[in-house]
């Protein structure tokens, strides 16, 4: 929005309804901030901390008189000082570790697709620099087999040291967030160079490095008590995976290239076999235990009250198991983390839609940050969540236990809890050239029964349309909700031209006429792209 935009008439209306012959005085503004922006516990503070910050973005005609004219009233409203989210984390953070949703990174060192990228600390840095907060690392020999290198085993993809990836880690680990990082190892190390990596963790982190009392840990440590902590979680080296390699290389040799890593574990007691083969110094560094125990799915998810543990699940196994299997997901990701990762068909980088994993309480949901797209949008989006610090409490229904041990069904038909309106007004200056048509898909994404995309009008020839249209979403499931826009210019002879996009947790929306940033296809925040809207939650009780 530049200075000489007009407000929109339904903007001026409202500044008309709480001002008085033009001008918004303190009072005025707080009790706009109450009634129409929804802020019950608003202060005369509050108001004057907007005025202020009016003042410091250059509008010294309102110093005096602490006081705003419409221009001033419309500068707040599009400002930075008007969010669609709290700025600051608002969750409790002194749950159990499990109780979160944390922001997780798949092959978080390579630097495009899975099969012949280069590895480096440059996405792992990036990937903090987003608040993720849980770093995945393939550990595999290097040539001489004397160092560690970090790679994509068996692939052309080419190595990183992995003293350099620690390193980096260590500096950009608590940037963004206080919260714990957790390095997720891929070990495929013999025991003399697993006790080159303990050293490597101890001397690099020093009393960062969580280093847990027992190995069995019956309840996780909170976020909370863990702040600025680096958490070491592994399974034991994959002995075997090269005789399964070639099994496979002779009875499917077409498909051997997309095998994931991850699909080939054994399913035995891998904690046994992780007491057998990994060096001491290095076993007594692993504070979340991973892998398969023996057996089925119906294995897989037991839980064992004296130890919690990690267990992953490709997306694929994921999809199978939730149509069989879904409250015993459920009920294990209560006091267990389950991590969800990539097929291994995904050589592009690509991702899923990572609701499914949401829903039945997955912690861990490992994405490839290397690209773009409509399921990384969701990842970004629901991250923005509790001031971005990587952590997002899980909703209570998919933590508590009915009165006869029961847990929430995720395949059940659910009534709906809340409707959200959106109105949707000015759109901020783009810097392209040619006058565009741009027209906004709005829509939620979410448990399906919620999920869907409206459209709006075009706006012909409009540096700043104002589309001035209203939309209901009716949630059955408003925590796990997303609400999506995206923004187009609708170009009649080609493909529509992309202009921008945001996800936003519903579950943390503001209410009230907001300011909403805009991102690029990789999530990076235009500098002054920014659509005004209003958001309203309507009980059901409350509908006519």
């Amino acid at each position: 929005m530049s200075e000489r935009t007009k407000p929109p008439a339904d903007i001026k209306d409202i500044f008309d309804r709480y001002s008085d012959h033009g001008t918004m005085t303190l009072d005025h503004l707080l009790r706009f901030l109450i009634e129409v922006q929804g802020e019950k516990a608003a202060t005369k503070d509050d108001a004057e901390a907007i005025v202020n910050a009016l003042i410091a973005l250059q509008h010294p005609d309102i110093s005096q008189s602490k006081a705003l004219d419409l221009q001033a009233f419309f500068c707040y409203l599009f400002g930075d000082v008007n969010p669609p989210l709290s700025p600051s984390g608002s969750h409790d953070m002194n749950a159990p570790l499990p109780h979160y949703f944390i922001y997780t990174s798949h092959n978080s060192y390579l630097t495009g697709n899975q099969l012949s990228s280069d590895s480096s600390d440059a996405p792992i840095i990036e990937a903090l620099q987003r608040g993720v907060r849980v770093i995945e690392l393939d550990l595999w020999p290097n040539s001489t087999e004397d160092d560690v290198d970090v790679l994509h085993g068996m692939t052309l993809t080419n190595p990183v040291k992995l003293i350099q990836c620690l390193r980096s880690i260590k500096e950009h680990a608590f940037v963004v967030s206080d919260y714990p990082v957790v390095i997720t190892l891929e070990d495929h190390l013999k025991p003399d160079l697993q006790a080159k990596v303990a050293q490597m963790l101890t001397q690099t982190f020093g009393d960062m490095l969580f280093v847990p009392e027992s190995e069995c840990i019956a309840e996780f440590a909170s976020p909370e008590a863990l702040k600025r902590r680096i958490l070491i979680s592994t399974k034991p080296p994959k002995e075997y995976l090269e005789k399964k390699i070639e099994a496979l290389e002779e009875n499917d040799p077409e498909n051997v290239e997309c095998i994931d890593k991850e699909d080939l574990e054994d399913e035995e007691d891998e904690e046994d076999k992780l007491q057998h083969n990994a060096a001491p110094e290095y076993r007594r560094l692993i504070a979340i235990h991973a892998g398969k125990l023996k057996g089925g799915l119906k294995e897989w998810l037991r839980v064992d009250p004296d130890k919690v543990r990690r267990l992953s699940l490709s997306e694929r196994e994921l999809e199978k198991a939730s149509i069989t299997h879904g409250k015993d997901i459920i009920r294990f990701t209560q006091k267990n983390f389950l991590r969800v990762y990539p097929k291994g068909v995904r050589v592009d980088s690509s991702n899923y839609d990572p609701l499914t994993a949401w829903m039945h309480g997955a912690q861990m949901v490992a994405f490839n940050m290397q690209g773009y797209g409509k399921s990384l949008w969701l990842m970004q989006g629901m991250f923005r969540a509790n001031g971005g610090c990587g952590y997002v409490k899980k909703p209570d229904f998919l933590l508590k236990l009915g009165p006869n041990n029961d847990v929430f069904d995720p395949q059940a038909n659910l009534p709906v809890k809340t409707t959200l309106k959106g109105w949707h007004s000015d759109f901020g200056k783009f810097d392209i050239y040619s006058r565009p048509d741009f027209y906004l898909r709005v829509g939620i994404a979410g448990v399906p029964e919620d999920s869907g995309m409206k459209e709006t009008k075009e706006m012909d020839d409009n540096w700043n349309p104002t589309w001035n249209e209203e939309f209901e979403f009716p949630l059955t499931v408003p925590e796990l909700a997303l609400i999506r826009i995206e923004i187009y210019d609708y170009d009649m002879s080609e493909r529509d031209d992309f202009g921008g996009q945001t996800c936003l947790p519903v579950s943390d929306l503001k209410t009230g006429i907001r300011a909403v940033p805009l991102h690029n296809k990789e999530g990076d925040k235009y500098k002054s792209v920014k659509l005004l809207m209003r958001f309203e939650f309507v009980s059901v009780d409350s509908r006519p």
